[in-house]
């Protein structure tokens, strides 16, 4: 019983690493010789700080890439509902009910 729980967890351990290498970024050039950092998730990134700072101010752009800050309250799923923002009067009030004030 003993051997089958150490080798339970050699094995676990073994796929644990895997999948720490599997994710590590894998630098490509493209076809006309720019070099790129691929991730496993599908994003890339140039491996160049210039063109990748550029290559960022392009995508904010877009309005999928705008997204909503983390110190924001509200909107539910996909974007339905209202979004507050720090410092609107609604911002962290709390409940209205007078019974859970």
């Amino acid at each position: 019983m003993r051997l089958v729980c150490i080798l339970m967890l050699a094995l676990a351990a073994g796929q644990g690493f895997a999948a720490e290498l599997d994710r590590t970024p894998i630098e490509a050039a493209t076809v006309d010789g720019q070099k790129v950092r691929l991730f496993p998730n599908g994003r890339w990134e140039y491996v160049d700080a210039a063109k990748a700072g550029e290559a960022q101010q392009v995508a904010a752009q877009y309005p999928e890439n705008k997204t909503r800050p983390i110190e924001a309250q509200g909107g539910l799923f996909g974007g339905v509902g209202r979004v507050i923002m720090p410092g609107d009067k609604d911002y962290n009030r709390g409940s209205l009910n007078p019974k859970m004030r």
